[in-house]
């Protein structure tokens, strides 16, 4: 019965290693990969957001990826949508749904049940958009409209205007059949593997992937605006070395691992593992609930 079928979900910094564990469980327990990350949406941004590759998905199916271009505009109110419909339809196969995911909030969304309010109308996004910073924090003042903490941020102030309750309609705990484990990891083994992905990244052709995206859709686009991408614009820019950016990438890509486990720490129901150690709770979970 699909409604008895269990959840996993993997979280993790990135470079822990979660998507290669979340493969062999789905592969394990004839299960496909739901990936919970706000850059492997889009399309073309393989090498640079560490996407897995198709030799690498070792015919599981995966989805979340490649949804939309890097010019479009995607909420975790449309990727909480699109994978409460992927959760469906894997469990409807008879499946096991498999989230993993550097992305606290779309993970969040997923299994505590967000409830977003309707997105603005295009008409009114536009008028916000074209409203000085000034003027945006005065309408959020006299609506009574909690600013964010970083009120100098454009961005936040647009998306607290459009979602003025932070999207706190949610479920206190996560939804029944849920399995939630995190992947542990020391900082000393992520600082290597964060390094050794930077050079991978390199040697695999980084810097003209985002020399293509550039032309292509503007250094300015939305998605462009991730860690690696701005960080070489500037190094074709000639304001730094290769060696230099391939430093600054890494150091970026470690403070991001320290705000993903900040996030990720704050979920009492991760039950947190070594990375050899993740599967033998899953079974062991499996097959004291589900007798999977």
């Amino acid at each position: 019965m699909a409604s008895s079928i269990p959840v996993i979900v993997v979280v993790g910094p990135t470079a822990s290693g979660k998507t290669g564990r979340a493969i062999k469980l789905a592969q394990r327990y004839n299960g496909e990969v739901i990936c919970a990350d706000s850059r492997t949406v889009y399309k073309g941004m393989d090498i640079g957001t560490a996407k897995p590759l198709a030799q690498e998905q070792a015919g599981v199916s995966h989805w979340g990826l490649d949804l939309v271009l890097p010019i479009d505009r995607y909420t975790v109110a449309e990727f909480k949508r699109y994978a409460d419909n992927k959760i469906t339809e894997i469990k409807g196969r008879g499946k096991v749904p498999i989230i993993v995911g550097g992305t606290g909030l779309y993970v969040d969304a997923v299994i505590f049940d967000y409830q977003f309010p309707l997105p603005m109308s295009d008409e009114d996004r536009v008028h916000f958009e074209n409203l000085p910073r000034s003027e945006l924090i005065d309408y959020c003042l006299k609506n009574n409209i909690e600013l964010p903490v970083d009120d100098k941020n454009t961005r936040r102030l647009l998306r607290t205007i459009n979602d003025p309750y932070g999207s706190r309609q949610r479920r206190s705990a996560p939804k029944s059949n849920t399995i939630i484990v995190g992947i542990a990891t020391n900082k000393t083994t992520l600082k290597q593997r964060i390094m050794e992905r930077t050079e991978h990244m390199f040697e695999n052709g980084v810097v003209d992937e985002a020399t293509l995206l550039g032309k292509k859709y503007g250094w300015n686009a939305e998605a462009m605006t991730s860690n690696v991408y701005q960080v070489i614009r500037t190094y074709l820019s000639g304001g730094q070395t290769l060696e230099n950016t391939k430093e600054i990438f890494t150091t970026r890509d470690i403070q991001l691992a320290k705000r993903q486990m900040t996030w990720f720490r704050r979920n009492p129901y991760v039950e947190w593992a070594e990375l050899p150690e993740v599967e033998h709770y899953v079974a062991s979970a499996l097959a004291s609930e589900y007798n999977l």
